[in-house]
């Protein structure tokens, strides 16, 4: 009887991509997919390490996990991914019910170590610090037919003070454009319509392999791409949004109207420690240039809080570039110390209530301009592609504007993977309201 698996993953889109990687090469090895946990021969965590709180998920999934374990042995626990890249055999130490644990250049190794437990009685392990088989290479299981992630580079040039991830995914390596595109028109032949690229900084890539920019040359080439109705990209670096990435998007056919422009503080002494390449002046400067070039485009950001020294005034600034910049969303985190990094021996820390009070401000401001700026939205109409069933209302669908907004329509004719066309009747601070015209 065919083994059963489930993978559980943490983190951005790299690692949504590295799971589909991973159901892949396990269902080319002849597993099948449980839905959950508990119906599973084998349990793979595919973890991230970007913030502590990461680290607390991980670690308090493994404990249920080991319940399991507990009433079924032969249950095997794999975990991968930056967190197990980061942690290497700490991992199995803290958890040693964990059956398999390999880092972010060994996906293609887990069935071997699979094999290897089986054969020892002992966890096996794999943290090499480069691989030679590319993750694209790797068969996929892909959660939706309709959409497909395509990486396109690995790793960062970049040394961010606060971040863990060029020392869990190595210095930035590029793909061949040429491997890039082959692997858009196989996904389009196969009925993708829809891709997000994706690089630990997205805009710089081709850089490590041709000595220049060739990041537009290849958003310009994907609109060759038979099929290919939507382009998007992520996460790039506000620093690499150069004029000639900015005109591709412009005159692309297929590249969506939206953007992640990472702000992560408008005060220019906390980027300097933050070790960014850029001041809020000149942010906001790129910002306005972007949205001339492309006129209706939305912008999601990060920020975050609370990093080492933060002043009041650190703060302030930050408030008064949200509301200049007027983002359409944001991702904000509460700063947290990733051992490895700059930062974290980086004095003095900020009080831990006088981060949530910042945090609890800086998220309500936010939410009132996403719900300005979606109401601006009422009345017109979208182009929308149908996802599925909303989690919260089997009676909505949800689907996704060019610009990112998720709009929920009625369930009553569209299905996964269809482009509708509807109009906006209501907005709220994280989605739209729609009727199919």
């Amino acid at each position: 009887m065919p083994k059963t698996y489930f993978v559980r993953t943490f983190g951005c889109q790299m690692n949504e991509h590295d799971s589909e990687r991973i159901a892949g090469v396990l269902e080319l090895h002849g597993y099948l997919r449980a839905d959950s946990a508990a119906d599973a021969d084998l349990v793979v965590f595919n973890t991230c390490a970007v913030r502590e709180n990461a680290d607390n998920r991980l670690y308090g999934a493994l404990g249920q996990v080991k319940a399991l374990k507990d009433r079924r042995p032969d249950v095997r626990v794999a975990v991968g991914g930056c967190q197990a890249q980061k942690d290497k055999t700490l991992l199995l130490e803290k958890a040693p019910w964990v059956d398999v644990a390999f880092g972010t250049f060994a996906l293609a190794d887990l069935p071997r170590l699979l094999a290897e437990r089986e054969g020892s009685g002992v966890s096996a392990f794999e943290f090499r610090e480069q691989t030679e088989t590319y993750a694209s290479a790797l068969p996929a299981r892909r959660a939706q037919p309709f959409h497909a992630w395509v990486s396109v580079s690995v790793g960062c040039d970049n040394s961010c003070s606060f971040c863990i991830v060029p020392s869990v995914r190595g210095r930035q390596v590029s793909r061949p454009m040429e491997e890039v595109l082959e692997e858009l028109h196989r996904l389009a032949d196969a009925g993708v319509a829809e891709v997000t690229l994706l690089g630990q900084n997205v805009n710089t890539y081709g850089r490590d392999i041709a000595g220049r920019t060739l990041f537009a040359d290849l958003l310009r080439a994907t609109g060759s791409v038979a099929g290919l109705r939507r382009v998007r990209f992520a996460s790039p670096h506000p620093n690499d949004f150069t004029d000639d990435v900015v005109d591709a998007m412009a005159s692309s056919p297929v590249v969506c109207e939206h953007i992640h422009f990472p702000l992560q503080s408008g005060s220019n002494a906390v980027l300097r420690a933050m070790r960014r390449s850029y001041r809020a002046e000149i942010f906001l400067r790129w910002l306005e240039r972007i949205r001339v070039a492309i006129p209706g485009i939305a912008v999601s950001t990060d920020v975050i809080v609370g990093f080492p020294g933060e002043s009041d005034e650190d703060f302030e600034q930050t408030m008064r570039v949200v509301e200049a910049a007027r983002f359409d969303s944001a991702y904000t985190f509460q700063y947290s110390p990733r051992p490895g990094t700059m930062a974290a021996a980086m004095e003095p820390a900020v009080a831990a209530e006088v981060v949530a009070e910042r945090f609890a401000r800086l998220v309500r401001t936010q939410e009132r301009i996403s719900f300005e700026r979606n109401q601006e939205a009422v009345g017109r109409e979208v182009e929308v592609l149908v996802e599925g069933l909303s989690r919260k209302d089997a009676e909505r669908l949800t689907a996704r504007s060019r610009t990112n907004k998720i709009v929920h329509i009625a369930a009553d004719g569209p299905v996964a993977g269809e482009f509708v066309t509807t109009r906006i009747v209501g907005a709220h601070p994280h989605h739209l309201d729609g009727v199919k015209t």
